[in-house]
């Protein structure tokens, strides 16, 4: 292409106010469920039971390794009821951050018990994109409000300062 031909076209304008921010396998199209949006939250709901399917057979063959190698019942109960707590934890934690957001630092210090407890996260995962996309909720409000501050600061102005006429 040439220069003359891409000056000729004109630039895509995005649109005034704040955008909504995309959500992981739903992008942006959660804000007016376009884009095949039914189809991706039960693809996303038979992707993470899948998967959360795939993650309890890996932990069944893991448990088995423990039984050949014969490490005794107590290491046994052990790895089992640390997964059960882990997943737990992740499961709650998970449901709620699809309402409110964590701070980062308590992110950071959970990530290691998070990925113990996989499975928790997503079954999680699953059922709340049963509902809606996962996020959606916390994401919709968000942007609500920042719209809503937009229209408040964007009303609230006359035009430019500098072009008014002044009184004498």
């Amino acid at each position: 292409m040439s220069d003359e031909s891409r000056a000729a076209q004109p630039a895509p304008e995005s649109p005034a106010g704040p955008q909504p921010e995309p959500l992981r396998f739903f992008g942006a199209s959660w804000v007016g469920h376009t884009d095949r949006y039914g189809l991706r939250r039960v693809g996303v709901a038979v992707g993470s039971l899948v998967a959360a399917v795939a993650g309890c057979l890996v932990l069944r063959f893991a448990y088995q390794g423990l039984e050949i190698a014969d490490v005794g019942s107590f290491v046994n109960v052990l790895v089992v009821i640390m997964f059960a707590i882990c997943s737990a934890v992740a499961f709650r934690r998970t449901w709620e951050g699809f309402g409110k957001r964590h701070d980062p630092q308590s992110v950071a210090s959970m990530r290691s018990l998070m990925m113990i407890g996989f499975i928790g996260s997503l079954l999680a995962y699953f059922f709340r994109s049963l509902k809606e996309a996962p996020g959606e909720k916390l994401h919709r409000e968000e942007y609500e409000t920042a719209r809503e501050q937009y229209a408040k600061r964007t009303s609230r102005r006359a035009g430019n300062p500098s072009k008014r006429k002044r009184r004498k």
